[in-house]
């Protein structure tokens, strides 16, 4: 049992990590903080929960079946500001350029479902490059979910 613990805290180590320390040490040097340095400001201390930490694209065209990420460039979950209940998404630059795919939609719109369900506020932190282009139409069509939860949730 305290293997698969172990192995669990790796994988979330590495998942934490987004695109890597390179990616991580490039987003720095361009003066900007990571999607996760960004919520843990905007965040009141201890208070982030995460959610679909591990989610992966489905796209196998154009060899990203060999290129996965934990988290596909967005990290989603809710938390509190100055004690209010708030849910979240800041879009992961040193992942695909924070490109939104189909599975990256799909976060953003889960936590958007949810906060519109119990009257919370949403913020967005986008950092991304538009489509993910690798995935065609169906990037496309994650963001039409979105705009149509920024309407709905309007």
């Amino acid at each position: 049992m305290h293997d698969i613990i172990q192995q669990l805290e790796a994988k979330r180590a590495k998942a934490r990590l987004g695109g890597g320390e390179k990616r991580i040490a490039a987003q720095h040097g361009k003066g900007k903080l990571t999607a996760r340095e960004r919520l843990e400001l905007l965040l009141d201390e201890g208070t982030f929960e995460e959610w679909d930490m591990f989610v992966e694209h489905r796209c196998a065209d154009f060899g990203m079946a060999d290129n996965k990420i934990p988290g596909d460039g967005v990290v989603t979950g809710y938390g509190m500001i100055n004690g209010r209940l708030v849910f979240v998404f800041s879009q992961d630059f040193t992942v695909f350029g924070g490109a939104l795919s189909e599975a990256h939609a799909e976060k953003i719109c889960k936590v958007m479902d949810q906060a519109m369900k119990v009257g919370a506020p949403v913020i967005g932190l986008n950092d991304s490059g538009g489509a993910r282009i690798q995935e065609g139409v169906a990037s496309l069509g994650g963001y039409a979910e979105v705009f149509q939860r920024n309407v709905m949730a309007s």
